[in-house]
């Protein structure tokens, strides 16, 4: 009998942490639907938090459209640029996403539905299972050094990918008896070289009439880059160059090696019973116009664990 029809078995999707490349997961998702999979509980960190928030809302589909139709310089004209706490205050970006998806109560939400923040003061984990679903997702994605921190009943949390980058044990506590969990950072510290690299920003380079019109909207994306995104980002670290590694490629790179030594850990002690990976190494932090290609490397994450998912009878 297949788990699916099995009333007691409850399947868990522990959406993980990763910035930009949390896009992934749109196409984790809309592969395990079309192979008959619908998970029962969702549990996100950072990223995952927002993506998850939006399928157990039943609004993937419109974030996926919006998300494939992100252009480089839709995704700097909703960074408002903060030296209090992060880089980036974010009240642009989270305003339009609550407008837009995640006006609602987590216990309103088609499925059960936790996100993971951090106790900036004490370091513990945090649970968010109540309360405003947009709360929880801008908490749970407070990349520090990035994002600014969020106040949350008195205390400030940051990002839940310090703590918890893969919600494995968020998931069996909601009740899941079996959990997908759908890991990032497996790949990020791939030799770059071997897969390719994309500068972020190489619409800076491109010509005027091939940019947008808007000159004054142009100076802002020059300033932006001037200012957070130095050329520097878009050597990698393997390379032999003398000039000293940008703020940015420090704190991403620095982010990257913290939640891989997590996750492993974490999953090491609750391991999930699926894992799925995508391959993202090309995908930078901030890389959030490139959903498109996020995507399609989650539904071939999946492909490959296809026989996994036949071992549990889930297809």
């Amino acid at each position: 009998m297949s788990h699916r029809s099995n009333k007691k078995t409850k399947v868990g999707l522990a959406l993980g942490s990763g910035a930009a490349r949390g896009w992934s997961h749109i196409g984790v998702i809309n592969a395990l639907e079309k192979l008959g999979i619908e998970p029962d509980i969702i549990a996100g960190t950072s990223i995952g938090s927002l993506v998850g928030a939006a399928y157990a809302d039943d609004r993937l589909e419109a974030l996926e459209k919006w998300v494939r139709a992100l252009k480089w310089h839709d995704v700097v004209g909703y960074f408002d640029i903060s030296l209090d706490g992060g880089f980036i205050a974010g009240k642009k970006l989270f305003h339009f996403l609550r407008e837009n998806f995640y006006e609602k109560d987590i216990t309103d939400l088609a499925k059960p539905f936790g996100a993971v923040a951090t106790d900036m003061e004490s370091g513990v984990e945090i649970w968010l299972r109540e309360g405003s679903v947009m709360d929880a997702a801008r908490a749970s994605s407070s990349m520090p050094g990035f994002f600014t921190p969020v106040k949350h009943n008195g205390t400030w949390l940051l990002d839940g990918g310090l703590v918890n980058p893969i919600p494995v044990s968020l998931c069996r506590a909601m009740g899941a008896n079996i959990v997908i969990a759908v890991d990032l950072n497996a790949t990020l510290m791939w030799r770059e070289e071997d897969y390719g690299w994309q500068n972020p920003i190489e619409a800076m380079e491109k010509p005027q009439e091939e940019r947008d019109e808007n000159g004054e909207f142009i100076d802002k994306m020059k300033k932006f880059k001037d200012f957070i995104w130095p050329d520097a980002l878009g050597k990698t670290l393997m390379e032999d160059r003398d000039e000293v590694p940008s703020i940015i490629e420090v704190l991403s790179r620095s982010l990257n090696i913290m939640q891989l030594r997590i996750s492993r850990s974490r999953m090491a002690g609750d391991p999930p019973d699926i894992v799925v990976t995508p391959r993202l190494t090309n995908i930078n932090m901030l890389d959030f116009h490139r959903a498109s290609e996020s995507i399609v490397a989650g539904e071939e994450a999946v492909s490959r664990i296809e026989n996994q998912l036949k071992f549990y009878n889930l297809i």
